[in-house]
């Protein structure tokens, strides 16, 4: 007797292509609704790893400040990923974007973003504090944000001369203050759960 799967397999990448470096951002968006969230890094599929529910509920109360405050010419959102490239792209945890953005979209174009924002996991720790910000800059966008946990510390950046540099932090104590992309005073204990 031999024991067989029961029920559909689980999604993962086509192993000839994944060797091959043969993925696209159309191969993503023809993903199956059961696969898993994944960026694109040089025409290969990166499963990206589930967040924590304290990750999840920090994202989510950032989402909801900035919907909140920010003017009318932007929209927060999550879930969204950023086309680097027509090989590249990421999946960065919260995003504000400059309107209009079509309601369709599940890819921005760099041009679009204002800021992204990463919350840095034990999972992601390098990707989000090395590897990310670099590729955010390559592509010129403006603003990253980057939030440790445990205690919750957000560090903002602006971009000069095709780099980051710090423009402002804060901690559950105090408030993070920035002039750009527009006049901000975010209490960090509203994003703390």
């Amino acid at each position: 007797m031999t024991a067989e799967p029961t029920g559909p397999a689980m999604w993962s990448p086509d192993p000839i292509r994944q060797r091959a470096a043969d993925h696209s951002i159309e191969d993503v968006l023809n993903l199956p609704d059961d696969a898993p969230r994944v960026e694109l890094r040089d025409g290969v599929m990166i499963v990206v790893p589930s967040p924590t529910i304290g990750h999840q509920n920090i994202g989510n109360l950032l989402w909801l400040w900035l919907r909140q405050h920010a003017p009318d010419s932007f929209l927060a959102v999550t879930a969204v990923g950023v086309a680097m490239g027509f090989r590249d792209s990421l999946e960065p945890d919260v995003l504000l974007l400059h309107r209009p953005v079509p309601d369709s979209n599940h890819y921005v174009l760099p041009s679009q973003v204002a800021v992204a924002v990463e919350i840095v996991s034990p999972g992601t720790k390098r990707r989000d504090r090395l590897e990310k910000p670099a590729e955010y800059a390559a592509v010129g966008i403006p603003h990253f944000w980057r939030i440790e946990q445990g205690p919750l510390r957000i560090f903002a950046y602006d971009l000069v001369d095709g780099q980051y540099q710090l423009a402002g932090e804060g901690n559950s104590e105090s408030d993070l203050e920035l002039t750009a992309p527009f006049e901000i005073k975010l209490p960090i204990r509203e994003i703390t759960p």
